[in-house]
Order: C-alpha cells, then structure tokens, then sequence
C-alpha cells in the first residue's frame, strides 16, 4: 500500500527570527477593515427588493463567518507561520493542496485589488469629475493602487497604522447612519418581511447569495500570524472581534437605511446611503459625504489586500511551491510579493479602462468569489482531518464534539459560499485554478532536477 507522507510542523521552513508587530487592535483592525470594502455603500439597495428577510440571513451569514473565524483561531495556534490557510492545508495534505490553496488565494487577492480601485475612481468622481478623461481615469486608478503598495513596502509597522487609522476613519460615518438612522426610524418605510414573494426561505436564501461575499477578508490575521504577537491566542480573537464588528456595522447600516428610505425608492435606489443620509438630515450634501467614506473604506481596504496578496506567495515561495522571489522580505513586508501583485492588478486595471470590456472584468471579478472559498473549504477540511486523525484524544469529549461542531458549520459555511457564487464563476474559477498546476509543475519539477 503507497502512503502519503505526513509534513512534520514547520519542517519544510528554515528557522527564522520574526519580530512580531501587529498587536491584538491592529489584527482587528486588519480582519475588519479588509472586510469591509466598498460594497457595504451598495448592500441595502441590493438586498431590498427580498425584504426584511434579508436581515436573517445576515443573521446566519454572521454565525457561519464567526465559526469560520474560531476554526482560523485555533489552526492558528497549531501552527502560526505566516501563509494561513496554504500553511494548513500543505500541513494536512501535502505540497499539492497547499499550492492550490496559495495559488488560489493569490489569484483572489490582486483581482480584487484590481476590482477596488476601478469602484474607487466612481466615488472618486464625485469629488473631483474625472471620468471624462481616460488618462486622468487610469492615472487615479493606479494612484489608488500604489499609494497602499507604498506603505507596505515601508513595512508591516506602516501597514499596520495605515489599517488602523482607516478603519476607524471609515466606522464614524459608518456608525454615524447606523446608529443615528435608528433616531429617524420611520417603520411605514420599511418594506415586507417578503417582498420578492417567493417565500421566507426562497427570499433569504436569494439574498444570502448577495451577501455571502460580505464576509470575504476573514482570514486576514491568519495569513499574517508571523506578524503577529502571541498569534496563538491573538489571531482567533482578532478575527472573531473583527468579524462580529464588521457584523455589527452591516446590520446596523442596513437597517437604519430600511429605515429612511422608502422601500419604492430604495429598489432602485444607486446610492443608499447617501439617501438616507439626506433623509436624516436634508440637503444635498450626503454624496460628498458617502463619497469620502467609501473612498477611505477602499484605499483601507486596498491596503489590507496588498499586504495578503504578498503573503501567500511569501509562504509557498518558502517551501519552494512559488519562484523565490517571493520569499524576499524587507521590514516584514515581501517586498517582490507587492511589487508582482499590484503590478498584474494594475496591468488588469489599465486594460478594462483601455479595452472598455468592463463585461469581461465583471467576469474575472466573479471568479474571484469562488478562488476565494477554495483555501476556506481546505482550511476547514484541514482542522477536520486533525480531529479525525486523533490529536483530539487529549481533550475532553465535550470540548471535542464542540470542535468537530464548529468544523463541520464552517465547512459547511464555505461550501455555501462556494453555491453563492454561481455555476458560471465556479466553471471559470476551476480554469483558473488548474492553470496554476504549470506552475506546481515547474517549481516540482526543478526541485526534483536539483535532488
């Protein structure tokens, strides 16, 4: 019988002393500002046409995010590196698995980089009108781009104030509607509990499908553990702090619009919250408002994606998966990781601006919800296989049952994620993937020649 040998922990990565410099806040910060992007400023607009249903299925979107946050917490303490979810799945199945987990993560994360900034630019138009001038379109869009590259090429330490500042920049006007959208509540506003008239199920269901993605970013502590201090304790807690904060502002901003807005006007509403901004307080100043929010909520964004875009090339490179070059690191930051990722998702950015075929970008754009749920699905499946596996005898039956619990939701959690995205971005997204085996197949290949 041919068996599969089992990877010792951190066999396969050189010694290296790491000096750990995101604390507890700034981890938080990381996980909840990469979570929240620039699709919050669209969400009540989209959700409303299902109804107040779709307020449950935040609901459970929210319990299958935290369990999915717990299972990175406690990988996390098995084995900190940096790399998060390809370090758990090379871990439990091997060289393959981890590369299609790092392959697939890095494909996720300068796409959407890409994404962010051409979203950026619209909001951008607002302030200062530039979209009548390509040139001056493309120059902001890659402007977004490299001023959050700047700051993780001058170190995790820059990153790290960058993420903070951000988020607590995008939370005020944030929290301003949520919470000041609840002194203006006017419930003849709200539309039906169903509204799409295809039942409570159907609705929620349909709208879980919008909101899925919502939650994209929660593995942010657990890609950069190697940053961070006491990862063992401290990423589980950043990425269930983060994740419930990110929870609570969805919630909170979603409801206060269905609060302010007329449900008529809000279906076909391209702005919510700038409508409900107006609505609370009058006049017209509520675009310039959201404008500047949704721009700080990105560049904060951009900024987190940046340095996860270096991070899980950074991880493979170091165990020979990916080109060396991207083991390169520089004040904790891979230096190259930044430099390749930014510039394929500002080539990605220029040719939609050049070409016009925003059609195709939406496309690639889709892609990425399902690369994106590949490492959560194997980091799921990895957590799993230790409990089956039997590192679990030590603990108690009760704390057992609750981890093979909290496994099984977030497993599941995942592959609800990976329905949401649709039968033509799964169907693209495995082309995606199995494209990266060339690459498997090289870097193997040359490890083999020089053994």
């Amino acid at each position: 019988m041919q068996t599969t040998p089992v990877l010792p922990r951190q066999a396969a990565a050189p010694a290296r002393r790491t000096v750990r410099r995101f604390g507890l806040p700034t981890a938080t910060a990381l996980v909840m500002g990469n979570i929240i992007g620039g699709g919050i400023f669209m969400l009540p607009a989209a959700v409303a046409p299902y109804g107040t249903v779709s307020l449950l299925a935040f609901a459970v979107l929210t319990v299958g995010a935290i369990a999915l946050a717990l299972v990175f917490g406690k990988l996390a303490r098995r084995n900190p590196r940096t790399g998060g979810p390809y370090v758990y799945a090379r871990e439990a199945f091997g060289d393959f698995a981890g590369f299609l987990s790092a392959w697939s993560y890095w494909i996720t994360t300068w796409v959407s980089n890409a994404a962010l900034a051409v979203a950026a630019v619209g909001y951008l138009d607002v302030l200062l009108p530039i979209q009548h001038s390509l040139p001056l379109t493309i120059g902001a869009a890659l402007v977004l781009q490299w001023l959050p590259a700047l700051a993780n090429l001058a170190g995790t330490r820059y990153v790290g104030a960058v993420q903070v500042v951000s988020t607590v920049l995008k939370f005020i006007p944030l929290a301003l509607v949520a919470i000041g959208g609840l002194f203006f509540f006017d419930p003849s506003k709200v539309g039906p509990f169903d509204a799409s008239g295809s039942g409570w199920l159907g609705g929620m269901s349909a709208s879980a499908a919008i909101l899925l993605f919502s939650y994209l970013g929660v593995e942010s502590a657990a890609m950069s553990a190697g940053e961070v201090r006491d990862p063992e304790r401290n990423v589980g807690r950043a990425s269930v702090l983060g994740t419930v904060g990110a929870a609570v502002v969805y919630l909170l901003g979603t409801l206060a619009v269905f609060g302010t807005v007329a449900h008529t006007q809000l279906v076909h509403s391209t702005a919510p919250f700038t409508d409900a901004v107006d609505a609370m307080f009058g006049g017209s100043w509520g675009g310039t408002a959201i404008a500047v929010a949704a721009l700080v909520s990105m560049t904060g964004a951009l900024n987190g994606w940046t340095l996860l875009a270096a991070q899980a090339p950074y991880a493979a490179a170091r165990d020979g998966l990916f080109p060396s070059v991207f083991a390169v690191q520089r004040r904790g930051v891979p230096v190259y990781g930044v430099l390749i990722s930014v510039g394929l998702a500002s080539l990605l950015t220029v040719l939609n601006f050049a070409s016009g075929a925003k059609g195709a970008f939406e496309i690639l754009v889709l892609v990425t919800s399902f690369t994106a749920t590949v490492p959560y699905l194997l980091s799921t499946a990895a957590q799993l296989y230790w409990l089956i596996r039997g590192e679990a005898d030590r603990v108690s039956r009760g704390r057992l049952a609750r981890d093979a619990a909290l496994g099984l939701g977030a497993f599941a959690f995942s592959l609800w994620l990976l329905a949401g995205a649709g039968y033509a971005a799964v169907y693209q997204g495995v082309l995606f993937l199995f494209a990266g085996i060339l690459v498997y197949v090289w870097m193997a290949g040359r490890r083999a020649r020089a053994a």
